[in-house]
């Protein structure tokens, strides 16, 4: 990419020097004698990188310096001078300036801050690409009445302080909305740190969230933060927070009640400012009753509740859901660009997708890279993304009965295991086939799980 710079200063040997420099080295360059011709040159040029003189006649370099801050907040700006003091260089690097260099210029000193300058801008140009890709992959897609409430309590809420309970099935897109808030908060600039309190062994959960210190139990051979210090002054997200065990509930109640923790193994106190968003798919009122959930806990975390629908309840934006993975995969996954036809969409649409966004994301990714032709048909999907003709996924009615597995059972005990085995295929591939995640949901033994899987001869599609 060619690189342009704009030299500012109103002694022609000084500009010619420069221009002699910076073109040896393959720049593009343009001069100018005064402050205002280079606010005239600068929207014209839009250079990456200008040398302005302190002292010239009419608009010197600062007041010129301050006008091209506000004609383009992110000027890059080195200011040269013969008659430097520490007081101006003070006041050009307040106004913004990148550097300050004196005269006489030495061609050294010249070259190490342009390239220090550009590579700098190189840095936050590719900040800015980085955000904006972190944007896009965690954007809230959909246009349809349900996502635009969510969107809606979304704005309102992240401006606040308030804590935040984001209900909803897995894989409706709870991490989204939590990213989302935490974005659009005054904590954006933070970090946010996440917690899947389910994955994550209920004896080493406090570890976890509270962080240890050496030698307090098995395995902690050194000092280590938990995320809550990590989060300070940003947002921790604790996702499936009806996983959490009881004591590492009551430690997470006192952390937001005093705003202190302790680490595992230590008696001193630590104060932490952090803004919790916590996500479940469980009926906590269920937990609460059932003994496996604090109810004065669920007071502090659910201020301001979120349900996100499942998008079965959403058909109307699985097109343009379709659009934004085939976008997403093909520009950052590397995928070959391949649209899909019409009548493969509404099958997708009619779809129930009982793991929500990740199973239709997984299904269009999987057609991507299987379908044969340039365009993913409707045959491609019921081929590759395990769908039968005339699927509606609108509810079950005699004839859909009459095909099912359990319905040519010969005998009842026949009939408990086809059942069975369809329940077991359901509940897998809601959970993406995490045989852990699995058998939490299902409150069976791992092993159990991994026994009937066996038997039945269970396997993920595609």
């Amino acid at each position: 990419m060619s690189r342009r710079v704009l030299v500012v200063d109103d002694e022609k040997g000084i500009r010619e020097a420069l221009q002699q420099v910076l073109e040896f080295e393959e720049i593009e360059v343009q001069t100018c004698p005064s402050g205002g011709e280079a606010l005239r040159l600068y929207a014209e040029f839009r250079p990456h990188l200008v040398f302005l003189d302190v002292k010239m006649q009419g608009m010197d370099g600062l007041e010129t310096l301050r006008k091209l801050r506000e004609l383009d907040a992110h000027a890059q700006v080195v200011m040269i001078s013969g008659h430097g003091t520490i007081q101006t260089a003070v006041e050009a690097t307040q106004l913004g300036a990148y550097d300050f260099l004196e005269k006489p210029l030495d061609t050294d000193r010249i070259l190490l801050t342009l390239r220090n300058a550009l590579q700098h801008l190189d840095l936050e140009s590719e900040n800015v690409r980085l955000k904006a890709e972190v944007h896009a992959h965690y954007e809230i897609v959909g246009s349809s009445k349900a996502v635009k409430q969510v969107i809606e309590r979304i704005e309102k809420v992240a401006p606040t302080a308030a804590r935040v309970l984001i209900t909803g099935e897995n894989g409706t897109g709870k991490e989204l909305v939590a990213r989302a808030i935490h974005a659009l908060s005054p904590r954006g600039q933070g970090p946010f740190v996440e917690v899947n309190c389910a994955a994550i062994p209920s004896e080493l959960i406090e570890s976890e969230l509270f962080g240890h210190m050496k030698g307090s139990f098995t395995g902690a051979f050194a000092d280590r933060a938990g995320k809550f210090e990590l989060a300070d002054g940003g947002t921790l997200f604790l996702d499936e927070v009806g996983d959490m065990s009881l004591s590492a509930q009551a430690k997470v109640l006192r952390a937001l009640e005093e705003g202190v923790i302790s680490r595992v193994g230590s008696g001193k106190t630590l104060e932490v400012d952090v803004r919790v968003i916590a996500a479940t798919n469980k009926d906590l009122k269920a937990e609460i009753a059932a003994g496996r959930f604090r109810d004065d806990l669920l007071y502090r975390l659910n201020v301001v509740p979120i349900e996100v629908p499942p998008l079965r309840s959403r058909r109307g934006d699985i097109p343009q859901l379709i659009e934004h993975f085939v976008e997403q995969l093909t520009r950052r996954g590397g995928l070959p660009a391949k649209p899909f036809d019409r009548e493969a969409v509404q099958r997708l649409a009619a779809h129930d997708w009982p793991g929500n966004i990740r199973e239709l994301r997984n299904a269009v990714e999987r057609l991507l890279i299987l379908a044969p032709g340039p365009v993913a048909t409707v045959a491609d999907v019921e081929r590759l993304a395990g769908m039968t003709p005339g699927e509606g996924g609108r509810g079950t009615g005699t004839a859909d009965l009459a095909g099912a597995p359990w319905a040519r059972a010969a005998t009842f005990e026949q009939f408990k295991q086809a059942a069975e085995q369809a329940y077991l295929l359901a509940k897998l591939k809601e959970n993406d086939w995490n045989v852990s995640e699995t058998a939490r949901t299902l409150e069976m033994p791992r092993s159990n799980l991994y026994k009937k899987i066996e038997r039945y001869g269970l396997a993920r599609e595609g």
